[in-house]
């Protein structure tokens, strides 16, 4: 049987917003998801992204071996792929 209760964690232990109906002692399994608040919806990977402000070469994506694994040869490029 599996429920989903909202709760507040008031620094010690977590308090439901509701009555749950379960006898005393029973042993729960408890996901951890935190609700943010209303209105508010996740920021996208984009935008987390976009907020580290990284910098890189334009060709980044295109030369992302040269940029790992330098000026190695096709063949030695490939082998220290492959090891990792």
């Amino acid at each position: 049987m599996a429920n989903v209760i909202e709760a507040t964690f008031d620094g010690k232990v977590l308090l439901p917003d509701e009555p749950i109906e379960l006898e005393p002692n029973t042993r729960v399994r408890i996901v951890i998801e935190a609700v943010l608040p209303d209105g508010q919806e996740p920021p996208s990977v984009l935008d987390v992204a976009l907020s580290l402000n990284l910098n890189g070469p334009p060709d980044w994506a295109s030369n992302i071996d040269h940029y790992l694994y330098g000026d190695l040869g096709d063949d030695e490029a490939d082998r220290s792929r492959d090891a990792k």
